[in-house]
């Protein structure tokens, strides 16, 4: 939008017209005062009088010459009264500007902060309009970003209590059962206990990836460095997963070309983002026959691709995959487990080490996508005094 001219008031175009008619009336003044005290000097100094009577004869031009000599004196004070009347009442004109701008920013502070100040002034306050209209945006996303916040505390008190209620209330039921004696041999004894203590794991690990994403998500978190070898890293985790593949009749390998990969990193967090990134293929690639891990090298950068030939993820879920507690299929089952934090666990540690993770899906494959510096330290500076230790550990 094109910035508008400040319209002054009324009341504001008296004020400039008496500034300009009382800057006058001091000036016609202090010249009238100037122009007594040199004519009585000059009549007081014959010396003087006959000098100036010379200068006013020797620029007499034919038939026009100076009869004295205030006029080239007081030509001089017109000209300089004409800038002192401008500069005063520019001056004023921009205080005017000054008072606009403050009007509109307690419009603002008032509580409209869709507003933005819009007036057409000079560059110097120009620079404090765009200023205080930055200001006012950085306030409005940082007011959205504490709201949105809020909202998130809401949604993790909400979906931590559903998520420990659901189990909690199972153990307690079976374990009700088993108090009481309501059970009919040693048969439902163990079938009791056991859908208990499965119930008792599901809480174990809510609250385990709880306190991980509360590690991760804190500005302070540290990062132990070492030295490894990725592949070697990817080949332990498909033998690790083998099984659990071959119960979902699923095919888990390393396709990676290039060997080793030697990075510097903190190993068993990348375990934990690579973990997550499987176990969320198993649990959300439907009809997936493969799962393959990736890793190449490009210049200073790592890239790892964990990909399934699973249903593909639609497009307004690849949006908000990432955020916490957030699930493909809309709802807080335990069909597929979990808590629904794994993949926002990873997007923290991936962040962690200075790099980016996203995830793209097509009919064909879906892949997540995860860039991580060779070496940390190169991307975070600050960690090579903190880490140092652990990556000469690392070298042991």
């Amino acid at each position: 939008m094109e910035p508008h001219p400040v319209v002054l008031k009324t009341s504001e175009k008296w004020e400039l017209f008496f500034e300009g008619v009382v800057t006058v009336g001091l000036l016609l003044l202090m010249d009238f005062a100037v122009v007594v005290i040199i004519n009585q000097a000059i009549s007081s100094n014959q010396e003087l009088n006959d000098g100036i009577y010379q200068i006013k004869s020797a620029i007499t031009i034919g038939p026009w010459h100076f009869w004295s000599w205030e006029w080239i004196f007081l030509a001089l004070l017109g000209i300089m009264n004409v800038i002192v009347v401008y500069w005063r009442l520019h001056r004023r004109y921009r205080q005017m500007q000054m008072r606009h701008i403050v009007a509109e920013l307690h419009y603002i502070t008032d509580g409209h902060l869709d507003h933005r100040i819009n007036l057409q002034v000079n560059s110097s306050l120009s620079n404090v309009i765009d200023s205080i209209n930055a200001l006012v945006d950085s306030t409005v996303s940082s007011m959205a970003e504490e709201r949105k916040i809020e909202v998130s505390k809401d949604e993790l008190i909400t979906n931590v209590s559903h998520d420990i209620r659901t189990p909690l209330t199972s153990i307690i039921g079976y374990l009700g059962l088993i108090e009481n004696g309501q059970y009919k041999d040693q048969a439902d004894l163990l079938h009791y206990n056991h859908i208990a203590y499965e119930k008792t794991k599901q809480m174990k690990a809510l609250v385990e990836d709880l306190f991980e994403f509360t590690k991760v998500q804190q500005s302070h978190a540290q990062l132990q460095l070492h030295q490894f070898d990725l592949v070697s890293m990817l080949e332990q985790l498909s033998a690790d997963f083998e099984l659990e593949a071959q119960k979902r009749q699923m095919f888990i390998e390393v396709a990676v070309t290039k060997r080793p990969i030697i990075m510097t990193a903190d190993s068993s967090k990348l375990v934990r983002v690579f973990s997550n990134l499987i176990t969320n293929a198993f649990k959300y690639g439907k009809n997936a026959t493969r799962i393959t891990l990736d890793a190449h090298v490009e210049k200073s950068e790592v890239v790892v691709t964990v990909s399934n030939d699973g249903s593909p993820i639609p497009e307004e879920d690849l949006q908000n995959i990432f955020e916490r507690f957030y699930r493909v299929e809309g709802s807080r089952s335990v069909t597929t487990g979990g808590s629904g934090l794994g993949l926002a666990i990873a997007q923290s540690i991936v962040k962690l080490h200075g790099g980016e993770i996203y995830a793209t899906s097509t009919s064909e494959e879906t892949t997540f996508t995860i860039i991580l510096p060779v070496d940390v330290t190169e991307k975070r500076p600050e960690l090579k005094a903190t880490d140092q230790e652990s990556i000469n550990g690392g070298n042991k």
